[in-house]
């Protein structure tokens, strides 16, 4: 267990629940990829088979948050890219 591994994931970790909220008020997709959210997702699945493989420890928790909470990002990126229906008369 590194002591920096752990602050990287919490700062990282600080860091998406104002993300999520955002994108959750403004319903907005603005500033927002896809491809980037899906590289970091893998990024973290990579980390927790590391901690599994390699090094478990209590860390592999806080890739598994970071995870729960980019994914939680894209599956809001999906629906609010959705295009509105108008009312029909």
């Amino acid at each position: 267990m590194s002591i920096f591994e752990i602050l990287m994931l919490l700062c990282f970790g600080a860091a998406w629940p104002f993300s999520i909220y955002k994108s959750y008020k403004s319903k907005s997709v603005a500033g927002k990829s896809p491809y980037f959210l899906v590289i970091l997702i893998l990024g973290y699945i990579f980390g927790i088979l590391n901690k599994i493989f390699y090094n478990l420890d209590f860390v592999v928790y806080l890739y598994g948050l970071n995870l729960i909470m980019v994914s939680v990002d894209l599956t809001l990126y999906f629906k609010n890219s959705k295009p509105i229906k108008s009312e029909q008369k």
